[in-house]
C-alpha cells in the first residue's frame, strides 16, 4: 500500500498541473538541476542507459549536460502526455546537422523496453499526489545496481508566506512539503538501498510583489485540498501584494522568499530471495544472486 505524502495534495489539481505544456523550465529548476548534475562526479559507475523524467517541468538545459557527461550511453525521455512528448522531442533532440549527433545516440522518447542504469528526476516529487507510487515506478524502471537521482522542495519552502496568509485568515498558500527523512523512508519502503539525503536553502529576492507572484506561478501551483475554491479578483490581489510588500521587504529593499531543496540518491539492490519450505526461483534471479556471492 502506498503512503501518500504530503496528504494535503488534491490529486485532480496535481494531474492538471503535470499535463501542462510549459514554454520553458523555471529558472530555479534549471539551477537545481545544474547543482544536482555536479554531484554525478562522485558516482563511480558510468551508466550505459539513463532516463530523464519529465524534463519540460524539471529542466531542459541539464539534458545536454547529461549527454555530455555520458556520451556513449543511451538516453530516454519520459513525459506524461503525447503533446508533452512532441514538445520534448522538438526541444531536446539534436539537430541532424550538428556533429555531436554523430558521436552520441539520439534520445528515445518512449519508455525503455529494458531497465535503465540511471533515472534522473528533478523537482517532480513535491507536485505528486501519490509520491510513494511514483518512487515504486522509478524502482521498477531501474536495473539492479542502477541508481536514482532526484530533487524536490522541502518543508521550509515559502515559509515567509504562511504567517501572511494566517494573519489575513486565508487558507494555506501551498500544500505541505515532505521532510527529507520521510523521503528516505519511502525510498527504503520501495526497495532502494543506501539512500543519501541532504538539503540546502536557496533565498530568492524580488524587486516587487508582482514579480514574486509571477515567479511562483511559473514554479508550480497551490495543490492544497483546502485552497481557495474559486478565482480571486483584483481587490484580493491588491491586498496580497500590499501585505507581501510590508512583510517580506528587507533592509536591502528587496522581497525575500525561501526555498528548501532536497536532494536524494539511492541504488537498486539485488532482490533478496525469500525462502520457505518450497521456494521457486527463476534461473536468471539465481544467476544474479550467485554473481553477488564473494569467493
Amino acid at each position: 500500500m502506498s503512503t501518500q505524502r504530503p496528504p494535503t495534495i488534491d490529486p485532480s489539481a496535481a494531474l492538471r498541473w503535470s499535463a501542462q505544456l510549459p514554454v520553458q523550465s523555471p529558472w530555479l529548476h534549471e539551477e537545481v538541476a545544474r547543482r544536482m548534475e555536479e554531484r554525478l562526479q562522485w558516482i563511480v559507475r558510468t551508466p550505459a542507459s539513463w532516463l530523464h523524467w519529465s524534463p519540460l517541468h524539471g529542466g531542459r538545459q541539464v539534458h545536454e549536460q547529461l549527454v555530455r557527461r555520458y556520451p556513449q550511453a543511451q538516453g530516454f525521455v519520459q513525459q506524461g502526455t503525447e503533446a508533452q512528448t512532441r514538445m520534448a522531442r522538438a526541444q531536446l533532440q539534436q539537430a541532424w546537422w550538428k556533429p555531436a549527433r554523430w558521436r552520441t545516440p539520439d534520445p528515445q522518447f518512449a519508455e525503455p523496453a529494458q531497465p535503465v542504469d540511471m533515472l534522473w528526476a528533478n523537482m517532480a516529487l513535491h507536485m505528486e499526489a501519490d509520491p510513494q507510487a511514483l518512487i515504486q515506478q522509478w524502482h521498477a524502471m531501474l536495473a539492479v545496481d542502477g541508481f536514482l537521482m532526484f530533487s524536490c522542495l522541502g518543508p521550509d519552502t515559502l515559509r515567509e508566506l504562511r504567517p501572511v496568509y494566517a494573519r489575513l485568515g486565508w487558507p494555506e498558500p501551498s500544500h505541505q512539503f515532505t521532510d527529507m527523512h520521510d523521503w528516505g523512508d519511502m525510498l527504503v519502503h520501495a526497495g532502494f538501498a543506501e539512500p543519501i539525503m541532504d538539503m540546502e536553502r536557496i533565498t530568492l529576492t524580488y524587486s516587487s510583489a508582482d514579480k514574486l507572484l509571477s515567479d511562483l506561478r511559473e514554479l508550480g501551483r497551490n495543490l492544497h485540498t483546502d485552497r481557495f475554491p474559486a478565482l480571486r479578483g483584483r481587490h484580493w490581489h491588491g491586498i496580497l501584494c500590499a501585505e507581501l510588500e510590508r512583510a517580506l521587504r528587507g533592509p536591502d529593499g528587496r522581497l525575500s522568499l525561501t526555498f528548501e531543496v532536497v536532494y536524494g540518491h539511492a541504488f537498486k539492490p539485488l532482490p533478496k530471495l525469500t525462502l520457505s519450505s518450497e521456494t521457486r526461483v527463476s534461473l536468471e534471479a539465481m544467476r544474479r544472486s550467485l554473481r553477488q556471492v564473494k569467493p
